[in-house]
């Protein structure tokens, strides 16, 4: 995915949730309105996109109270120790997390100082916008090549007279 078409659904998505962009574009970027097409061209111009990231009005619109934001965490590898004091290495698959709706009025908050800490901000918001084919990649990730030891009870056939 290119940066342009980034920006393009990062402004979409902002706009779904009453984002006005071109009202803000006017006011802060160029008074001079074409069409959508020239004003994300013009963002993503040098950094000129940070603007836009990191505009109270954008961020309040892209994190609303009460949506429901779908991300997907990185696989991940770390180290443990087990109950015998062995180093065990865990391999963890990414997968399509969903929180749940915020009733929170500063999630918008939360999520510009974490933009803010990141090298490139773009990357951190772009983990929020998922596409078809990222949740179907998700979702056909091969099984482990070890299959998981089962807890509880063995189950055993019922047969019903």
């Amino acid at each position: 995915m290119t940066r342009r078409e980034l920006i393009r659904m990062v402004v979409l998505r902002a706009r779904a949730n009453g984002f006005e962009f071109r009202k803000w574009y006017e006011a802060n970027i160029e008074s001079d309105w074409k069409d959508l097409n020239q004003a994300i061209a013009v963002l993503e111009s040098g950094r000129r996109y940070y603007a836009l990231l990191f505009s109270h009005d954008f961020a309040r619109n892209f994190w609303k109270k009460g949506t429901q934001i779908s991300f997907i965490l990185p696989s991940q590898e770390y180290t443990r120790l087990d109950k015998d004091g062995k180093v065990v290495t865990i391999r963890r698959k990414a997968f399509t997390r969903r929180t749940a709706r915020s009733t929170s009025n500063t999630i918008w908050q939360y999520h510009l100082e974490q933009m803010a800490v990141w090298e490139e901000p773009l990357r951190y918001i772009r983990r929020f916008i998922l596409t078809e084919e990222e949740t179907e990649t998700s979702a056909s990730e091969p099984a482990p090549a070890t299959p998981a030891r089962r807890r509880g009870l063995a189950r055993r056939p019922i047969h019903w007279c």
